[in-house]
C-alpha cells in the first residue's frame, strides 16, 4: 500500500537531486531542467514532501516553512498544487495538507506551511521568510530578477536553507545567473526520458513537427540554448527563416568547411547544402538551406564521400570548397571518389565574421530560408558575432553556409549589379 507514495522507488534519475556540489560541499539551488513533459513538476512536488514530511504524519520534517513561486497565483495553484504531478496527487492520504484558499497557503499533519506566491509581485516576498523553496518555470517569469532576489532574501531559516527551480530551459539572464554559481547543482532530461507516462502520439507528433529545430532542442530536449551577445544571426531570424517546402530553385550547391586531418581531435567537416531561386530581380532572390550533410571526426576520403553523396542526393551542380587549408588536396580527394565532379576553390581573405556579415544581411531581409533538420547549425550560427565566433571549436557548419551563399546569391547580385555585365 506504501509503494506508490515511496519517489525514491519510482523516480527517474534526472527527479532525485544530485547529494552535493562539484567541490563535494552542500547545494543551495538544485535547477531540475527539461523538455516538456520530461517530469519536472513531480520532482518539485516531490521534493517538497521530502522536505516538510517528518518518518510518521505528526512529526516534523527538516523544512518548516516553503515558497511556492510560480509565473502568477493562478499556476501555482493549479500546476505546483492542484496539478496532476502537484503536491496533493503526490501526497499520501496521511499526509496530505489542506488548502487553505483565502491565505494562499498548504497546511500539513505536522504543522508545516507552503505559502503560494506570483513571480510578478516580487514584493509580495519582501517580509516572509523560509527555510526551502520550490520556483517553478523560472525562464518564463516576467520579473525573474526582481523576483528570484526578493526569494533569496526570504530564504534564511534553519541550518541550511535549499530550493529547487523547475524549468524548461530559456537563454534568460536569470536563469544563466543561477547556474553559474558554485552553489548550484543541476539534473537534465529531454521529453522522451518521461515517455512512459506521455502519450506515444504526442511524442511522434512533437518529432515530426520539431524533433530537429532550435525550438525542439529547447522545448523537447531541454537544451538551453543561447544567442551570443552582439550575435550576427539572432534566434528570432532563425525561427522567421523557416519554411517546409523547397519551391523549384534555380541552382543547388554544396559547401564543404573541409577538415584536412581525421582523427578524435579533429574539427567536423562543415558540408551544407543550400539551393536558390535567381530569377528575377536581384530583390527578389532567395535561397534555401536544405541540409546540414556535416560529418565529424573522419578521413578525407570519407568527408568526400559524404559531400558527393548530398550532392546525388538533391541533384547539386556544384561542389564549393574552402582550400586554405589542405589547397589542391581538396580537389584530388573529391575527384578520387569522381573524377567530373564540377567544383570551385573559394579562398579566405578576410576574417570569418567579416565573410558572414553579408550573409547576416540577407536573413535580416528575409532572403534565407530553412528547411527542417538544421538544429546544430543554427546553434553555431547564434554563437557567430561581429568580433568573431564565441562557441568551442570553429564554426564548420557556418563556415560552409557563407560559402554558399556567396557562391548562390551574394557574388552573382554584385555581377549583375556591375554595369559592364549588364550590358553584355
Amino acid at each position: 500500500m506504501a509503494l506508490p507514495w515511496l519517489f525514491e522507488f519510482w523516480a527517474l534519475p534526472h527527479q532525485l537531486p544530485p547529494e552535493a556540489t562539484a567541490s563535494g560541499g552542500a547545494w543551495r539551488t538544485w535547477v531540475c531542467i527539461g523538455g516538456r513533459g520530461a517530469g519536472k513538476t513531480r520532482a518539485g512536488s516531490e521534493w517538497v514532501r521530502a522536505q516538510v514530511e517528518g518518518g510518521r504524519p505528526g512529526d516534523p520534517g527538516r523544512a518548516n516553512r516553503v515558497a511556492l513561486v510560480g509565473e502568477t497565483y493562478d499556476q501555482v495553484r493549479d500546476v505546483m498544487i492542484f496539478g496532476d504531478s502537484g503536491i496533493m496527487a503526490c501526497s499520501p492520504p496521511d499526509r496530505r495538507p489542506e488548502w487553505e484558499a483565502s491565505k494562499r497557503r498548504l497546511v500539513w499533519p505536522n504543522g508545516a506551511t507552503a505559502q503560494a506566491f506570483s513571480a510578478t509581485e516580487p514584493e509580495a516576498l519582501r517580509g516572509p521568510q523560509f527555510d526551502a523553496a520550490w520556483a517553478d518555470e523560472l525562464a518564463k517569469w516576467k520579473k525573474a530578477e526582481e523576483a528570484w532576489d526578493m526569494l533569496q532574501f526570504a530564504l534564511r531559516l534553519g541550518d541550511h536553507p535549499q530550493q529547487i527551480v523547475t524549468t524548461t530551459p530559456r537563454a534568460q539572464p536569470t536563469l544563466k545567473r543561477i547556474l553559474g554559481l558554485p552553489s548550484t547543482v543541476s539534473t537534465h532530461a529531454p521529453t522522451s526520458a518521461n515517455k512512459a507516462w506521455l502519450a506515444a502520439s504526442f511524442l511522434e507528433e512533437m518529432q515530426q513537427r520539431y524533433g530537429a529545430t532550435r525550438l525542439g532542442r529547447q522545448e523537447l530536449e531541454g537544451v538551453l540554448l543561447e544567442d551570443a551577445e552582439g550575435t550576427l544571426f539572432p534566434s528570432a531570424l532563425i525561427e522567421a527563416a523557416r519554411v517546409r517546402e523547397l519551391p523549384a530553385l534555380s541552382r543547388i550547391v554544396v559547401a564543404i568547411d573541409p577538415s584536412v586531418t581525421g582523427h578524435a581531435k579533429s574539427d567536423v567537416c562543415g558540408i551544407l547544402v543550400v539551393g536558390a531561386m535567381t530569377e528575377g530581380p536581384v530583390k527578389d532572390w532567395r535561397a534555401y538551406v536544405i541540409e546540414d550533410a556535416s560529418v565529424a571526426a573522419v578521413s578525407p576520403s570519407e568527408w568526400a564521400e559524404a559531400a558527393l553523396a548530398a550532392k546525388a542526393r538533391h541533384g547539386a551542380d556544384r561542389v564549393v570548397a574552402e582550400v586554405n587549408q589542405g589547397g589542391d588536396l581538396i580537389a584530388g580527394v573529391l575527384r578520387q571518389v569522381d573524377p567530373l565532379v564540377p567544383y570551385r576553390a573559394v579562398r579566405a581573405t578576410i576574417g570569418k565574421a567579416a565573410r558572414a556579415e553579408p550573409v547576416a544581411a540577407l536573413y535580416e531581409q528575409r532572403r534565407v530560408k530553412h528547411m527542417p533538420g538544421l538544429s546544430l547549425l543554427e546553434e553555431q550560427m547564434a554563437l557567430m558575432t561581429a568580433q568573431g565566433f564565441c562557441g568551442p571549436g570553429s564554426p564548420d557548419r557556418v563556415d560552409a553556409l557563407v560559402w554558399a551563399l556567396h557562391e548562390l546569391i551574394i557574388e552573382p547580385a554584385s555581377r549583375w549589379r556591375d554595369p559592364r555585365v549588364r550590358t553584355l
